[in-house]
């Protein structure tokens, strides 16, 4: 709880991450007309800090200078001092992290910048400490430095702001005339197998992330290719995942990303996305490989996303911190001594010897549950143990211990519900309501979108976040090419084709409002939106991959499911936008990547005229819902008037003699319709 109870203008805000800095000495504006106004009138500088709530060193840097009365007072003197919440205004930190790189060679949260009134940077940084140590200049220097070189040297500011203008300028020069071809997916393929780590899975070095894309392309080329490599370095990553302390044994869940190449020790916060794209990564590969502890895996990370992570009308919250208490981790770690408190001396003897739970510890003194020294297979059959008996064991003592966790002070929950993320979050619960046969996440998939379709559409216009009844800033290409993931996965599970019409319809305002009629591809934020410095295009993918790649392999697939082939005619300019950079850095655009993978796998269209009451077509469509089908797309309809409003195509498609009739198609050939529902099912497993 903030200690100062003077509060500053973001206390009438409503993002988690600006009212925790409400109680700050500082005088902070939000992101707006006053400050920039201010700053003209008074010729100051702006001192720009971009961050979000669940990051640990943006806590740091709010305890150690921000609290501070005498950073305070400089920053108040010397600067009009802005808070941006990225993930409210990815726009705004997108423009300024690419500054930051620029100038530094790398970026990071929190983001320090430093501009002019007219909103152009003169110097960029991230975490600065109070007092000057691991080579960073303290903070205070920095403020005054910056300050006076502001005042005392015009000229180099304009020469420095001149430069970043330069750098920012969109190449105008003439366009490429690079194609996109398998020369990338094999040179991105080729990196992979050069940065894997075969004993822990990942790729690279410290710190390692999920990749969760890298993974979903993987699957793809191992389709495509049936290279056995593809498929067993993602398979040992998410073991490897799955068995580290990134992964939370207790409660369930996965961390942002791991300090250490074992993927032990997380920085402990917990991010909607990387729980959605993990679960997706865990689907297809139980789909691939029908092994059950990717099922498993998938279905942990729903319990704790639909028990944690869901407001009571649908829509999931964002993250949890690092920290509780204070300090990073707390609320994670275990001593042997609290566990055989818990659960008793066995029992409890029993867990500290399987999830390495020791008195040395393994995280500053104390222990992060793992189980990356053991193989429980092995552990029961050289205790002459059962291993299910040995299963029922560890999870009655998970249970105890989860209770007991529950009782102690929970890192803070930042809980506004962003469209973006909500749509990555319901497209993997949609994909695993129909591979794993559930009909509750189905539901809450369904009660999620609903959520995002009544709240977070504002006088028809896509928003990107709501929390405690707001809704706030015009939506951006993630929000829409991801919510449109959402809907077109909503459809495959369901097959009720409100879903397809929904995805028309926000797929047309998509390329109304951010399509890039000159070059291709699509803008970051719309001809609606603010504008800033630049209106910057991005394909590369991050954290999560970028609305480009998703917007393109979602429209791909849109394209087949209704026979709008100028949305494919869009795909095929989007990738020869990209098509340098595909080429040259394959890895960073793993999922546009894929994107292009499909289209040289030989996509299939699959339209069932279902005949009423045939249990026989429940075979294929379980097929269909639960093979891992990445090329092949599928309609499913007893009304063929109704889906010809959908797909106006099939209105020539006909059952025949009133049975089921499937149209299997493939590279722009029909097959024969047939009635014969194992031909159809061959039809549509049979590989290029």
């Amino acid at each position: 709880m903030p200690t100062n109870k003077k509060t500053n203008r973001l206390i009438a805000e409503k993002s988690p991450y600006l009212l925790q800095h409400a109680h700050n000495p500082v005088d902070w504006y939000p992101w707006g007309n006053e400050a920039f106004k201010k700053a003209k009138q008074e010729n100051k500088p702006l001192f720009v800090s971009i961050g979000y709530s669940t990051c640990h060193w943006c806590h740091v840097m709010e305890r150690e200078s921000f609290e501070d009365e005498i950073v305070a007072a400089l920053l108040n003197e010397r600067f009009i001092s802005i808070k941006v919440d990225r993930e409210e205004r990815p726009d705004i930190d997108s423009i300024y992290m690419n500054v930051c790189q620029m100038m530094n060679g790398h970026g990071g949260w929190p983001l320090s910048i430093f501009m002019t009134p007219e909103k152009v940077p003169f110097y960029a940084g991230t975490y600065f400490p109070k007092e000057a140590r691991f080579g960073y200049p303290r903070f205070k220097d920095v403020i005054v430095g910056l300050s006076n070189k502001f005042k005392e040297n015009p000229d180099h500011i304009k020469e420095v702001t001149g430069s970043v203008l330069q750098a920012l300028k969109p190449n105008t020069k003439k366009k490429s005339s690079a194609q996109v071809s398998m020369k990338a997916v094999e040179r991105g393929f080729s990196h992979y197998i050069d940065t894997f780590d075969p004993r822990y899975g990942g790729f690279g070095q410290a710190p390692k992330f999920p990749m969760p894309h890298s993974l979903t392309f993987l699957l793809r080329y191992y389709v495509y290719s049936k290279d056995e490599d593809a498929l067993n370095m993602v398979v040992r990553t998410l073991t490897g995942l799955a068995r580290g302390g990134i992964y939370d044994h207790v409660g369930y869940g996965f961390s942002r990303y791991s300090t250490d190449e074992k993927f032990l020790v997380p920085h402990f916060e917990k991010m909607l996305y990387d729980n959605a794209l993990l679960a997706i990564a865990y689907l297809e590969t139980f789909q691939v490989t029908k092994n059950e502890p990717f099922k498993i895996a998938a279905e942990e990370i729903f319990t704790y996303v639909l028990r944690d992570m869901q407001h009571h009308e649908g829509g999931f919250y964002s993250a949890e911190d690092a920290d509780s208490e204070g300090e990073e981790g707390k609320f994670y770690v275990w001593t042997p001594s609290e566990i055989r408190l818990v659960l008793g001396d066995d029992l409890g003897s029993l867990f500290c010897h399987v999830y390495d739970i020791t008195e040395s510890g393994n995280f500053e003194g104390k222990n992060i549950p793992n189980l990356i020294k053991i193989d429980l297979d092995q552990f029961a059959a050289q205790n002459g143990q059962d291993l299910t008996q040995l299963a029922q064991k560890l999870e009655l003592a998970r249970g105890k211990l989860f209770e007991h966790r529950e009782k102690r002070i929970h890192p803070y929950k930042d809980d506004k519900i962003l469209t973006s993320w909500n749509g990555l979050m319901i497209a993997a619960l949609a994909k695993g309501g129909r591979a794993l046969a559930s009909q509750d996440y189905i539901l809450a998939a369904k009660k999620a979108i609903e959520f995002i379709d009544h709240h977070l559409f504002k006088n028809g216009r896509l928003m990107v976040r709501y929390r405690e009844g707001e809704v706030r800033n015009k939506g951006f290409i993630d929000d829409y090419a991801f919510l449109l993931w959402a809907y077109i996965e909503m459809y495959e599970s369901t097959l009720e084709l409100d879903y397809i019409e929904r995805a028309k319809n926000l797929t047309k305002e998509m390329v109304d409002l951010f399509w890039d009629e000159e070059e291709g591809g699509f803008f970051f934020y719309g001809s609606d939106n603010e504008e800033l410095l630049i209106r910057q295009k991005e394909a590369y993918d991050g954290a999560i991959p970028s609305g480009n790649s998703v917007a393109a392999m979602q429209m791909l697939r849109l394209a087949r499911l209704t026979g709008e082939y100028q949305l494919e005619e869009k795909v095929q300019r989007l990738f020869d936008a990209n098509a340098k950079q595909l080429t040259q850095y394959p890895e960073g655009h793993a999922f546009l990547l894929q994107t292009y993978l499909m289209t040289q796998m030989g996509m299939k269209e699959v339209i069932v005229l279902k005949s009423k009451n045939d249990k026989i077509a429940q075979s294929l469509i379980k097929e269909l819902q639960t093979g891992f089908h990445p090329e092949v797309t599928f309609l499913v309809s007893e009304d063929q008037e109704k889906l010809a409003t959908v797909a106006p195509y099939t209105k020539d498609y006909h059952p025949i003699d009133q049975s089921t009739t499937v149209y299997v198609c493939e590279n722009f050939i029909c097959n024969k319709p047939t009635t014969d529902i194992n031909e159809a099912i061959e039809l549509i497993n049979k590989k290029k």
